[in-house]
């Protein structure tokens, strides 16, 4: 099923003054698919107006970001400055690329973020990172250490905004005591969330954002929607919701978006899909996140896009009815 016309995704604050696409693409998979079908998943994201790119130095045990980096310098269809590019460092993974690595350890020390972010814009021939995240909490990570990389790197152009993967309420609330004067805030914590993993609706992570006042990335928003590991139960309520969000949508004397595939007249059971529903159903929550998609089909960008113009139509009572879905019992 494919829109009539394309949604395009608008941009929005992610903290401080930088504005990300409300769909972020990641490339982590980039080094299991051929360089044409990159190019088309490239394409098909500026086509939506998603703009923002998520990479990491381990991505495709150390490749990723050069291919990213070749289908950046052959695009003739955008500007760096139009492009928002994620990167992210601080793990080392035991990898014949690495033979240095004897295991698999974080190192989140000044040296280490500084040459891991040269040499992620190196790789993607981008100039500069517009965001450079720290991938997981070291445990031996000094604070001090990494504000003097920051400042460092903020001060040589070479990364504009930084922020944290995978950081605890307390660990996000530590580092950020011990920012520079050129580095104002941290602009996120990119974490793990779906409607199959909701921890981070329990946890703090989602209120300590709100606090901060700044929108968590939300990595693996569709994990088991789809694959070997699917949850089927919430696969076959998610196909139940679909069916009803778009029958009410047919039937409210509400103007449906021209634009989307949401206003088909087509007559198929659902016409909206279940990832377009999940990544509405974790946009809805009024911390904002930014889901970032790694899917390898093009088609699938067009689906994510629409997310966008369906968060308006995941009532409260929808919403809790896919939280209970995933837990398997009513709310307290």
């Amino acid at each position: 099923h494919t829109s009539m016309t394309c949604t395009q995704v608008e941009k929005v604050r992610l903290g401080g003054d930088l504005h990300l696409s409300q769909i972020v693409y990641g490339v982590w998979t980039w080094e299991t698919i051929l360089a044409e079908e990159r190019q088309a998943l490239f394409d098909a994201c500026l086509r939506h107006n998603i703009t923002s790119f998520d990479n990491a130095d381990i991505y495709g045990g150390y490749t990723n970001e050069r291919l990213f980096g070749d289908v950046l310098s052959h695009s003739t269809n955008t500007t760096r400055e139009s492009l928002q590019i994620v990167s992210k460092t601080g793990i080392c993974l035991h990898h014949t690329n690495r033979p240095e690595h004897k295991i698999k350890f974080y190192n989140n020390d000044e040296s280490f973020i500084v040459q891991s972010a040269r040499t992620s814009v190196d790789n993607m021939h981008c100039g500069y990172l517009d965001l450079l995240l720290l991938h997981r909490p070291d445990p031996l990570m000094d604070p001090k250490a990494v504000s003097k990389a920051f400042d460092f790197l903020q001060k040589e152009g070479l990364v504009r905004h930084f922020g944290v993967s995978n950081f605890t309420p307390s660990q996000y609330r530590m580092l950020s005591s011990y920012l520079p004067p050129s580095v104002p805030s941290l602009v996120t914590n990119q974490i793990k969330m779906s409607p199959a993993h909701v921890s981070a609706l329990f946890d703090g992570s989602l209120d300590m954002m709100m606090e901060a006042r700044v929108r968590p990335m939300v990595y693996s928003p569709l994990r088991v929607l789809f694959g070997k590991d699917a949850h089927e139960d919430l696969v076959s309520y998610l196909r139940t919701i679909c069916s009803e969000i778009r029958d009410r949508m047919l039937s409210s004397s509400l103007p449906l978006q021209s634009s989307s595939s949401l206003s088909t007249t087509s007559t198929t059971t659902s016409s909206i899909d279940i990832d377009t529903v999940a990544l509405a159903w974790l946009m809805r929550h009024p911390s904002g996140p930014l889901p970032v998609i790694g899917t390898s089909k093009p088609h699938r960008v067009a689906t994510a896009a629409d997310a966008t113009l369906l968060v308006p139509h995941i009532d409260r009572q929808t919403w809790f009815k896919i939280l209970q879905a995933e837990r398997g019992h009513e709310v307290a």
